[in-house]
């Protein structure tokens, strides 16, 4: 009988294996789903959305938000289509932006910038980008020879004469107050249409 119960036991274990779990696609699955994770972090509502939900609470998924930091050096980078995701990324890695990018207002905001960086991008890049102009210098002066100086001029021959400035072109709008008011309420006319009495 008791060898009966020894080999019940060695049947209900595994039998111990020194091999390491080898990946059947070697990673490029867990490549692909990191990859398309962090590029939805360019997404203000998506990270709205996150902290919502309340994943910013889980430690788990802050851990895994530290994690993903390696898809900021350049062997990786290389494969982001949208770069903003890695500035928001290192912006989660700070618990006050997770915390404020919960309320609506701040997710707007930051979907505002992030738009107006895309409207100017080609221009601030240009300006960086494209060679300044040197300035020209001015040519040197010609040493400058001795000039007697003018007679001075008695006071009484100079006439001067109080002409009237010009006038400004805001002198020519009408002044406030003189135009009438257009109110489109009443109008005057009634353009809907009434019934006719009769």
């Amino acid at each position: 009988m008791a060898s009966c119960t020894e080999s019940d036991d060695t049947a209900d274990t595994p039998p111990p294996t020194n091999s390491i779990y080898k990946d059947p696609d070697d990673g490029r699955q867990r490549f692909l789903l990191e990859l398309e994770f962090v590029q939805c972090l360019a997404n203000p509502t998506y990270i709205h959305y996150l902290a919502q939900n309340r994943y910013f609470e889980d430690e788990a998924f802050i851990g895994y938000l530290k994690h993903l930091q390696y898809w900021q050096r350049p062997e990786y980078t290389r494969f982001i289509m949208y770069p903003h995701c890695l500035f928001f990324l290192e912006q989660l890695q700070n618990a006050n932006f997770r915390a404020a990018m919960a309320h609506p207002g701040n997710k707007e905001l930051a979907h505002r910038q992030q738009f107006y960086f895309w409207k100017n991008y080609r221009n601030n890049r240009l300006k960086h980008i494209l060679p300044r102009p040197v300035p020209a210098l001015p040519p040197p002066a010609p040493p400058q020879q001795a000039v007697p100086p003018f007679p001075p001029v008695p006071a009484t021959s100079v006439s001067v004469k109080a002409t009237a400035p010009a006038p400004s072109p805001m002198q020519y709008a009408m002044p406030p107050g003189s135009a009438p008011k257009v109110e489109p309420r009443n109008s005057g006319v009634d353009r809907r249409k009434r019934k006719k009495d009769g």
